[in-house]
């Protein structure tokens, strides 16, 4: 099942809406082929297993394991379910069941009903680690939401002036860059948006570009004559900004901001990377909606600045990054949001 995960991992920042999902064939405890979902829109995790199995005959007496329940509707592509029946596998491990109503028990369920032996819960924990943006797109109709920033040892994230202040060192940037790869939407507040014109994308790494968001909470005057970037630009304000690039699409702030970022859904966002600033990490910490929170701490020490968010709750786990940067991740468990 890890080598499940394994392969599963590839497709981060790739298969949205769809799941992470690795498949693997094995045949007297031996891998004989194994798959996984490239990409939104391609074929999924089963279908590509089955393919690189070379003798076919073999897999009427082989068993798939597969970190999430083959889907059993009509989508893009054909139902993996109706595909292993097909090949009268004998036994099928899975490691989570799919919440999504159009499956949520029915792809079991028809692989019980075709005689096939079926284990589930396997490593159900891990599983639902890896496809964490998918299980909360589900379960709460709105993307999985990391904030991060990079703030000094004395907590500040920025200068009070318009100087540019670099905490993070380019190992730790790089470190960045690929987290924005791996999520669908990448966001930031009016003023971020304003001081920094920032390009919000993967320059330092080679890697897909998440979708730029701006929030805007009360309605500002906003220079859109630097953003010149070619992708699809979504705002979030009370009313329509002036003279929007061509290539932005206005999106209205409702009196919920959960209600709001539900929105992005439709745009095939299941995650989102919030850069900043200090105020929106801060507004959506106050609003309970948040799941994840990565800290860049460095050793510089800044006199006076913009402080970082306040949100009061226990390192989880932490790491390194080039000898002066240490990432700090924390991960929201309350079941109120």
């Amino acid at each position: 099942m890890r080598r499940c995960f394994q392969l599963a991992e590839k497709g981060l920042g790739n298969t949205a809406p769809n799941p992470l999902v690795g498949a693997v064939i094995v045949y007297q405890n031996t891998i004989i082929g194994e798959g996984y979902h490239k990409k939104y829109g391609q074929s999924h995790a089963e279908p590509n297993a089955i393919k690189s199995v070379k003798n076919k005959h073999l897999l009427s007496d082989s068993t798939l394991y597969v970190n999430l329940e083959p889907c059993n509707h009509f989508g893009n592509t054909p139902p993996c379910a109706d595909l292993i029946v097909e090949n009268k596998f004998k036994r099928v491990v899975i490691a989570n069941t799919d919440p999504n109503p159009k499956v949520n028990g029915s792809g079991i369920q028809k692989l019980k009903d075709a005689g096939i032996k079926i284990t589930t819960g396997v490593l159900e924990l891990e599983g639902n680690r890896l496809n964490r943006r998918f299980f909360i797109a589900q379960t709460k109709k709105r993307p999985y939401i990391i904030l991060k920033w990079a703030q000094s040892s004395n907590g500040f994230i920025d200068a009070l002036d318009d100087s540019p202040l670099q905490i993070s060192n380019s190992r730790n940037q790089q470190l960045v860059h690929n987290w924005r790869s791996q999520e669908d939407g990448i966001l930031v507040g009016a003023q971020t948006f304003i001081k920094d014109a920032p390009s919000l994308n993967t320059r330092h790494i080679h890697g897909k570009s998440p979708t730029p968001i701006l929030l805007v909470t009360k309605d500002t005057e906003l220079n859109f004559t630097l953003w010149r970037d070619t992708r699809k630009l979504l705002v979030i304000a009370p009313t329509k900004p002036a003279a929007l690039p061509k290539n932005a699409i206005w999106i209205g702030l409702k009196p919920i901001l959960a209600d709001t970022i539900s929105e992005l859904l439709k745009f095939n966002i299941n995650s989102i990377l919030i850069e900043g600033g200090s105020k929106t990490h801060q507004y959506f910490i106050d609003e309970n909606l948040w799941d994840e929170l990565r800290v860049s701490k460095s050793k510089m020490t800044i006199k006076t600045g913009i402080k970082a968010a306040i949100w009061g709750q226990q390192t989880a786990s932490f790491e390194t990054v080039q000898n002066d940067n240490v990432v700090n991740y924390f991960f929201n468990n309350r079941q109120d949001q």
